[in-house]
This record gives C-alpha cells, sequence and structure tokens, in this order.
C-alpha cells in the first residue's frame, strides 16, 4: 500500500515537473528580440539630388519600433561606415556620395530586444552633373512687414530646366536658420512673425542629371510695419531643454540702434534667484531675434517649478517690461 502511494505520489511530482517545464519553454519563447525574416531594401533613384527610402523588411516577434541608419560604402559595397545625422527612413543623395554606394541599417525593437539587419548596396552614385551654381542667388526687396521679397536665382551651369525654393527665418546674429512652414514660392510676404529675424532662401536647381543647391545673401533684419518702440522690449520665441541646460530664443525690439544688456533671472520657490546678464552683440535695428543658453545653478533643477524672466536694457538704463515663462519640471 505504502509502495503504491509512493508510485502515485512522484507520477504527479514528474506531471508538476513537466508542465512547469512546458511553461518555462512557452515562457522563453515568448520573450525574445526581433527576428529578420527578409532583409530591409531601397527604394528611389541613386543620384545626387534624388531621396532614397528604406523599407523596413520582414520581422518576426512583432516590432513596436524601427531605427534606421545609412551608411556609405565603396564602389564595390563594401567598407561602410556610417553617414553623419543620417538616421530618418529616408535619405537626400549627397554630392559626397557620388562614386559610392549606400545602403541602410534597419534595426527592430521590441519590449525584449533589438536586432539589425542590413540592405543590400545600391548601384554606384553616379556623378552630380546636375546644374551647378557660379553667381550666388539674391534677395530683392525691403524687410519690413507687409511687404514682398522675391529671389534673384543667380547664375547656374547646366541649363536647369526648373528652380524650387525655400524660405528660412534666421537669427540676427545668424546663428540659427529655419524653414518658414510652407514659404516654397520664388516670392515671399513678410509677415509679423519676421519681425527681429532675417530672412534667406535655398534654392535648388534642377536639370535631367541633378540638382544643385545655393543659399542667398541674409536680408536685413525684418522691421515691423509700425513705429518702434521708445523703450526695450522683450517676449519669448521658444524655450527648450538638452540636459541640464536651457536654450531660450527670445526676440527684442529697441529704438536706440545700440547693443542691450539682457538679464536673464532663474528663480523657484524657497531659492535665492540668480540674474545672469548677456549682451546682444549686434545691435536690434529696430528688433533683432537672439539665442542664448545656460545651465541653471543647481538649486534650480530637478523636479519642481522653475520660472526664467527675461529684460532687456538700453546703454541710458531704461529696462524692458519682464517675459516670463515658468515649467514644471
Amino acid at each position: 500500500m505504502k509502495n503504491t502511494h509512493w508510485k502515485s505520489t512522484r507520477r504527479g511530482a514528474v506531471a508538476i515537473m513537466t508542465v512547469l517545464a512546458s511553461m518555462a519553454f512557452v515562457g522563453s519563447a515568448l520573450a525574445a528580440p526581433p527576428a529578420n525574416t527578409a532583409p530591409p531594401t531601397i527604394t528611389g533613384n541613386a543620384r545626387v539630388g534624388e531621396t532614397l527610402t528604406a523599407q523596413n523588411g520582414t520581422w518576426s516577434n512583432t516590432p513596436t519600433a524601427f531605427q534606421y541608419q545609412w551608411q556609405r560604402c565603396n564602389a564595390s559595397g563594401v567598407s561602410c561606415v556610417n553617414i553623419a545625422a543620417a538616421t530618418q527612413r529616408t535619405y537626400t543623395v549627397a554630392t559626397p556620395d557620388s562614386g559610392r554606394t549606400l545602403r541602410v541599417r534597419v534595426t527592430a525593437v521590441n519590449a525584449d530586444g533589438a536586432t539589425n539587419a542590413r540592405s543590400e548596396p545600391t548601384a554606384v552614385v553616379p556623378p552630380n552633373a546636375g546644374p551647378q551654381n557660379t553667381q550666388r542667388p539674391s534677395i530683392d526687396g525691403e524687410a519690413q512687414v507687409g511687404e514682398e521679397l522675391a529671389v534673384v536665382t543667380g547664375t547656374w551651369t547646366g541649363d536647369p530646366t526648373s528652380f524650387a525654393y525655400q524660405w528660412q527665418r534666421c537669427d540676427v546674429d545668424a546663428l540659427n536658420c529655419v524653414n518658414v512652414g510652407g514659404a516654397t514660392g520664388q516670392t515671399y510676404g513678410v509677415r509679423a512673425a519676421d519681425v527681429g529675424y532675417r530672412l534667406r532662401a535655398q534654392v535648388t536647381a534642377r536639370n535631367a542629371q541633378g540638382t544643385g543647391t545655393a543659399t542667398t545673401n541674409l536680408s536685413a533684419v525684418v522691421a515691423p510695419a509700425v513705429e518702434p518702440n521708445s523703450r526695450p522690449a522683450i517676449s519669448f520665441v521658444s524655450v527648450r531643454f538638452l540636459g541640464n541646460r536651457v536654450y531660450a530664443r527670445f526676440r527684442v525690439c529697441d529704438d536706440g540702434g545700440r547693443n542691450l544688456t539682457i538679464l536673464a533671472t532663474d528663480s523657484r520657490p524657497g531659492r535665492v534667484s540668480l540674474t545672469r546678464r548677456f549682451s546682444t552683440r549686434a545691435a536690434p535695428d529696430p528688433c533683432g531675434v537672439y539665442t542664448r543658453s545656460w545651465v541653471p545653478a543647481l538649486r534650480f533643477r530637478g523636479k519642481g517649478r522653475y520660472t526664467m524672466t527675461l529684460r532687456a536694457r538700453d546703454t541710458g538704463g531704461s529696462t524692458s517690461a519682464p517675459a516670463r515663462r515658468t515649467f514644471v519640471r
């Protein structure tokens, strides 16, 4: 009787161990990073100025995201190196790619890990026979709200068959330039949002063999349509944080024609505030957009409410009304 009971107990234990082993196998099978079953491919024409697009290929284990790195290879498709900042799904073929091939590395990601797979290289990128600029494009018109600016395309080789345009706003000291959304015509109507910026346009010439791009000179600082102010005025354009460093972009207007002092004050409830001073370096005429960055003192970092206050002071001591931005971090 005891032997029968022991055998029954042993059979039960074996059954439980079998079930547990099966569950462990199923769990390990499910917990797996993506696996590539068909490699990525590239669509598009590998010519300078054309845009290539990465196709992800086929993956098992349900990727939740994809990452991209374009690579430049030699004419045989080997000795590949990463192209700096080419980490989007699309890539515009550039002049340094001439005589080379291109490929893309796709990284598939899920909760259990990440796996890379590479496409086959493209055909060799032919030399850029597209138009080349020999006389820089320029801007015609007055940089004032309500006026219209126009691009003079300049001189090009290669008999361009068409031109494309992209207008940009630049800080008054030309440290940063960004595209103006939808501003892709040869003419541009100056608007209130441009006050304090300088404007320029990128011109792309195209023929059957490729494209070439050149940038116009910068306009004067865009002036408002109304009379300038009698004391400085300051307002925020944007604020962003990268790690502990804060980048503030702001517009200053003044009728004095001289450089101003910018007072940037960091404050937080229960903490002693701190004020920094910057010079505009290039005087607003009458308005200018500037970008400055700094690392707030340790007492202003971490979670909680953080307020940034800007004031502009002219050489006569007149100070603008404050501009404030408060953040809960």
